[in-house]
């Protein structure tokens, strides 16, 4: 390999994160759903020629983990020398390096002459990818066809533009065609703007010089990998944590995680995870190795540079049958984020007794996810998927935040003008939700309020959130937050909580109160002092 001075591969790699910044800011701009231009559930990366991961967005960190594996799985079914200028191919395939459905992947080869030297990637949460629910969450799906359209790898635009005939045969199986399409148009977009800047490197650099620089990125992020391993406490330490249920109703789901570090060089043994489940919170072996990464990063290694060099010091084992590597057939929309998180958290705990000081208490490592979805008056479809943060688990030195988004997810709430000017819904109230953080020497931060009303004749509900049953834990003896509750209130006057995982028809009038978590406390109370509410 040839030679290169350092200075020119730390140009190339802050040249490479503005190429995978501007993808994630032209999907923001260029996209037609709220979910993306206002909320940013999306992700951006570039990879090398091999899938390589070497460069992302700052975006969502489940989606950036997966997406270390997506071009790789991804030249498995397609070789390279099927690939053409202008190419580029859509996937959502769990398999395929990927987590849910509703997560499309675009990739478009990047071309130096006749030779493929990278790829860019764009992810964005569709708000609809077809199946049994508006919306695609379906809380009662049994197998994975049921939550929406499959896609292998298949090519959907080319050098002179879309396939015509192949958009019009997606568009034909999804609610809301008109913004999938807006939304299909800005990802390929995001990807031809990173392949412009591309060229740009290497009109500049020389192409030899960029791939090089790329080989010296993951050789560095590996080092320092294997120094943030080394600098953590060594031998095996087990953790775990639970989904609230097994989908359908069924006792708690455990993610167990054995971790042994050891020179330099980490294992992370899942094999004692919980089976597969019936219900959709499956997820897959790419999303744990997500988990993996995360929580090292977070723990010990902050400044690593994201790429596919951090994973050569980890081994990671999933159990195939488990939740976390399940059949192909079975439904995963709500593993995604949701027993995603538990990866994390199993992983955390496992260091609670070792490095409580580096550790936040449990918080709101869930989606807290409403769908709303309907038809507008034109008869066309009208869906709002939105995430809502809760309190921020307290740490050894402060109390936690109010309503945040913590671990692996980064998405951004829709304002309630928004809401209101888009959707049939008001938003009544939106506030802190007082007194849900729980007690310790340090409080927990305070979870959401936020009530909806519904202005339409019928509109579809879908939940799917966790932390109603299994709490969010305190640490080192702080006391648990409160849990995650939704209640539905009819116009008539009917009142019930719902479950984490329902599906109800919404009529005028009715109404949807969410109260999301608190944060878990850290230590012990002091029982001399009065326990405040965050301000």
């Amino acid at each position: 390999m040839n030679s290169i001075d350092p200075f020119t591969v730390e140009v190339i790699r802050h040249a490479l994160n503005q190429a995978a910044e501007e993808m994630s800011l032209t999907v923001m701009r260029a996209a037609r759903s709220p979910l993306l231009h206002e909320a940013g559930d999306l992700s951006s990366a570039i990879t090398d020629a091999s899938g390589e991961l070497v460069s992302q967005g700052r975006d969502i960190p489940m989606h950036m983990g997966v997406m270390s594996f997506t071009v790789k799985e991804f030249l498995k079914r397609v070789p390279a020398e099927r690939l053409a200028r202008g190419d580029v191919w859509f996937l959502n395939l769990p398999e395929v390096g990927g987590n849910h459905l509703p997560d499309v992947k675009a990739i478009r080869p990047v071309f130096h002459g006749d030779r493929v030297v990278a790829f860019a990637v764009s992810l964005a949460h569709w708000a609809d990818i077809g199946g049994a629910v508006p919306g695609s969450y379906v809380p009662h799906a049994t197998d994975a066809w049921q939550e929406g359209v499959r896609m292998p790898p298949f090519r959907l635009f080319h050098e002179e533009g879309p396939d015509r005939e192949k958009l019009d045969m997606l568009l034909a199986n999804l609610r809301g065609p008109q913004e999938r399409e807006g939304d299909i148009l800005a990802q390929a977009a995001a990807c031809r703007a990173a392949a412009a800047r591309i060229d740009a490197m290497i009109a500049r650099h020389g192409v030899d010089a960029l791939q090089t620089g790329m080989a010296a990125l993951h050789d560095r992020s590996a080092r320092q990998m294997e120094e943030a391993l080394a600098s953590l406490p060594q031998g095996t330490f087990t953790g775990e944590d639970f989904i609230d249920d097994d989908g359908r109703g069924g006792p708690p789901a455990a993610v167990r995680v054995a971790v042994t570090l050891a020179g330099g060089k980490g294992r992370f043994d899942f094999s004692e995870s919980a089976d597969a489940l019936a219900g959709p919170l499956n997820t897959t072996r790419f999303i744990a190795a997500a988990g993996v990464f995360y929580a090292m990063k977070a723990l010990a290694g902050p400044a690593i540079q994201p790429n596919g060099g951090c994973y050569r010091p980890l081994e990671i084992i999933t159990r195939p049958g488990s939740l976390l590597d399940p059949p192909p057939h079975l439904p995963v929309v709500g593993g995604n984020h949701e027993t995603a998180q538990r990866v994390a958290d199993a992983i955390f705990r496992a260091f609670e007794h070792e490095l409580p000081e580096r550790l936040s208490a449990g918080g709101p490592t869930t989606s807290g996810l409403l769908l709303f979805a309907g038809r507008d008056s034109a008869g066309r479809w009208t869906t709002f998927y939105e995430t809502h943060g809760g309190g921020e688990g307290a740490r050894a030195e402060r109390d936690g935040m109010p309503v945040v988004r913590v671990h692996m997810s980064n998405v951004m709430n829709t304002p309630a003008e928004v809401v209101e000017q888009d959707y049939p819904l008001a938003v009544e109230r939106q506030s802190l939700r007082r007194g849900s953080g729980g007690a310790g020497r340090h409080r927990g931060g305070e979870g959401l309020v936020r009530i909806y009303r519904c202005l339409a004749d019928e509109l579809s509900l879908t939940t799917m959130f966790e932390r109603r049953v299994v709490l969010p834990y305190g640490l080192a003896g702080g006391e648990p937050g409160a849990g995650f509750h939704v209640t539905l209130e009819r116009a008539d006057g009917e009142t019930r909580e719902l479950t984490g995982r329902a599906h109800e028809l919404l009529k005028t009038g009715d109404r949807v109160i969410l109260e999301s978590c608190g944060g878990g406390g850290w230590g012990e109370p002091d029982p001399t002092k009065t326990q405040e509410t965050n301000p």
